[in-house]
């Protein structure tokens, strides 16, 4: 049975400061000698997508760092559900970690019934990784901008189909469909990689696309990029309007998607702490900054378990008021 919004928002909040692996005394000597042998990271999408390749990066760097080997695991499908739920069973020792992204933490439990984990039971929050910004794309021959994609979608109701992968994208996709008063299919799809063969092969007519996996296809001159869904500066892509300001939709705001490490409720919070420093320290690391930023993700500051659990809590807040207003949307 969906839970309230407002009873989640409040449950959160508890869940993710008084939770059992928050409960125990933080010990040094839990995370003495760790880590000993292989750590595996689960990316709940498949290879090649922005969550997978941050955790790729941040991953060699870990091992590194401690002499360890690190496995990147990918369970995709489900809305990231299959691989939180093989993260979930596994042992709270800081030897399974999960990339979770927006959707594992927060949008599945507002429009999902029978989840098999509990994103604030199973899981103690580490950082944020990373914020990503999706580009509305069509392929190199299509429109030449937003206006244009507008008139060709007005002129063709119901016939052009547009692409999405995680909830918060199709959420963001069908906002801008309804502001621009467009009638569009969405397609969903599990992540980037099947998102480019779908543009590129025209079963989609444009998509909503990280920047990190459509810049390769940008620059090679497969992909179009008609406008950011952000007001944020895109240094990589200087030139390239926000949708509000192409789509001439002042009221449109965001779509983005975040990243984040989290690991099995139970693991020791010095263990917690001391991965949170690892991430903190490679992201001091100018090189691995600029790295980032060239493929099209951007680095951010990396957040304490407290501050990513505050923001974890206003995301669940903003995104129920989202979901509220937006009525009975198909997202699947």
């Amino acid at each position: 049975m969906r839970m309230a919004p407002h009873i989640l928002i409040a449950a959160v909040a508890v869940a993710l400061t008084l939770g059992p692996a928050w409960a125990q005394a933080p010990l040094e000597s839990d995370a003495k000698g760790y880590p000993n042998r292989p750590i595996r990271i689960i990316v709940p999408f498949p290879p090649g997508g922005p969550a997978d390749t941050i955790t790729r990066l941040i991953g060699q760097r870990i091992s590194e760092d401690w002499g360890q080997p690190v496995v990147i695991d990918n369970r995709a499908g489900g809305n990231t559900a299959i691989g939180a739920q093989a993260a979930a069973r596994a042992a709270g020792d800081g030897y399974t970690l999960l990339a979770a992204m927006d959707t594992t933490m927060v949008i599945n439990p507002l429009v999902a019934a029978n989840l098999p984990y509990d994103p604030h039971k199973d899981f103690v929050p580490i950082t944020l990784l990373t914020k990503t910004m999706s580009l509305v794309v069509v392929r190199g021959d299509g429109p030449n901008t937003v206006k244009e994609l507008i008139a060709k979608a007005r002129a063709n109701p119901g016939k052009l189909n547009m692409g999405a992968g995680t909830i918060t994208s199709r959420l963001g996709a069908l906002q801008f469909a309804k502001a621009a008063g467009i009638d569009v299919q969405l397609v969903p799809f599990k992540g980037s990689a099947e998102i480019g063969q779908a543009v590129l092969a025209g079963t989609v007519d444009f998509a909503l696309d990280s920047t990190g996996t459509s810049l390769p296809l940008i620059q090679s001159g497969h992909y179009r990029a008609l406008a950011k869904y952000s007001n944020r500066p895109l240094p990589i892509l200087p030139d390239l309007p926000s949708l509000s300001v192409a789509a001439e939709l002042p009221t449109l705001g965001e779509s983005s998607t975040w990243i984040a490490l989290v690991a099995p409720a139970g693991t020791p919070a010095a263990i917690i702490g001391k991965i949170h420093r690892e991430v903190a320290s490679i992201y001091n690391d100018v090189a691995m900054t600029t790295k980032l930023e060239q493929i099209g993700i951007p680095a951010l500051r990396s957040s304490s378990p407290a501050e990513f659990a505050a923001f974890i809590g206003s995301e669940t807040e903003r995104w129920s008021k989202v979901i509220k207003e937006s009525g009975n949307l198909k997202l699947d």
